[in-house]
């Protein structure tokens, strides 16, 4: 159903979207398992008599291919031709296309990684599920520290912000927060979102402040302020460990229910083992239905560290007028479903509702 709101209007079809997202890739899963494609998509591999460290990369890059193909249609209309529709991007296709591509290279890479070391533990461990939990702990934690340097600058330019007085303000509050930083940062938002955001990312010496530059240049500096002192709170109040604890516990949790279920799984695909290619499909599978079930319940953990940060800016900045400030124009800017429904709350809210955040923001 349309309504007048251009932002519920906006949300709205993000939700069924996702909602479709998520029956989508299920299907194609399932049909890719259940059809036999997968197992004869390896049996077409070991045809080639291929080196032997060739047959997984090509399994891999097959499986992807595919599943980029049949999602490319989401991914259009949801990235491009939605951003399009409601003014909140002026990248164009070209560019966009290309995007993509450098996605696709990146999580192919990913996975490949992933997966063949996830196939050496197989081979060489017992109790393989403790030993694939600690190198995928390992390298997610990895992946964190050199999202900063390698992967954003892939996609967005950035530059030491040249706002000498607001770099100053920030590196002053983050000193008082006891947050170490490298430097702050501003980045190219505006070549590809209308959209405005900032982000404390990294760890260790990589730590640095991302800030857009379509927020930047529309918010003041105390606004620009409090957006941070929120940041610099999620790192005080420990919630970036806790995060990283809760989804090593999911993890190590989730490769004990493949090692004690997957001979019954593997067996109603006509599968004969968990180490040979046909079966990484399954292993996604595990991986998408447990993040089905988990998500409203990390949406629910992750409200309420938005919600503890969010305190603790009020706290250090007692700025309530700007950060109230900030919500309001953060929802238009973004299009944000201010006051959602329940339900839908519930299972794809990792923040409190704006209407929520102004709230608390008053009660101060």
């Amino acid at each position: 159903m349309k309504t007048a709101d251009p932002a519920k209007n906006y949300s709205n079809k993000k939700y069924a979207l996702s909602i479709f997202d998520i029956i989508y890739s299920l299907t194609l899963i399932l049909v890719f398992l259940g059809s036999g494609f997968s197992l004869f998509l390896e049996r077409w591999i070991s045809r080639l008599g291929l080196p032997a460290f060739l047959p997984a990369p090509l399994f891999i890059l097959s499986c992807s291919i595919l599943y980029y193909t049949f999602n490319f249609p989401l991914s259009l209309y949801g990235s491009f031709i939605l951003e399009h529709k409601f003014n909140l991007t002026k990248q164009k296709f070209g560019a966009w296309l290309f995007d993509q591509l450098k996605s696709f290279l990146l999580s192919y890479v990913f996975s490949l990684v992933l997966v063949l070391t996830f196939y050496w533990v197989l081979r060489n461990f017992a109790q393989w599920w403790i030993a694939a939990f600690f190198l995928w702990t390992f390298f997610s934690i990895i992946i964190a520290k050199i999202t900063p340097i390698l992967i954003i600058p892939l996609f967005f330019k950035y530059k030491k912000l040249d706002d000498e007085k607001l770099r100053q303000r920030i590196l002053a509050l983050a000193s008082r927060m006891r947050v170490k930083l490298l430097d702050v940062f501003e980045i190219d938002f505006s070549r590809k979102t209308l959209k405005a955001n900032a982000a404390f990312t990294g760890m260790g010496k990589t730590k640095r402040v991302l800030l857009a530059d379509t927020l930047k240049d529309k918010y003041s500096h105390d606004e620009v302020e409090v957006i941070l002192a929120h940041e610099f709170a999620h790192y005080q109040l420990k919630h970036i460990i806790k995060l990283i604890s809760i989804n090593a516990l999911l993890t190590l949790g989730l490769f004990y229910l493949i090692f004690k279920t997957s001979a019954a799984t593997l067996a109603f695909f006509n599968l004969n083992s968990l180490s040979q290619l046909a079966s990484l499909p399954l292993v996604v599978l595990y991986f998408m239905l447990t993040g089905i079930i988990m998500q409203p319940i990390e949406a629910f953990i992750s409200r309420v560290f938005e919600k503890e940060a969010d305190s603790l800016a009020l706290k250090v900045t007692r700025a309530k007028d700007a950060f109230i400030s900030v919500m309001e124009k953060l929802a238009a800017q973004n299009l944000a479903d201010k006051n959602p429904h329940p339900l839908i709350k519930f299972f794809f809210f990792t923040h409190p509702p704006i209407d929520e955040r102004i709230k608390l923001a008053k009660s101060f």
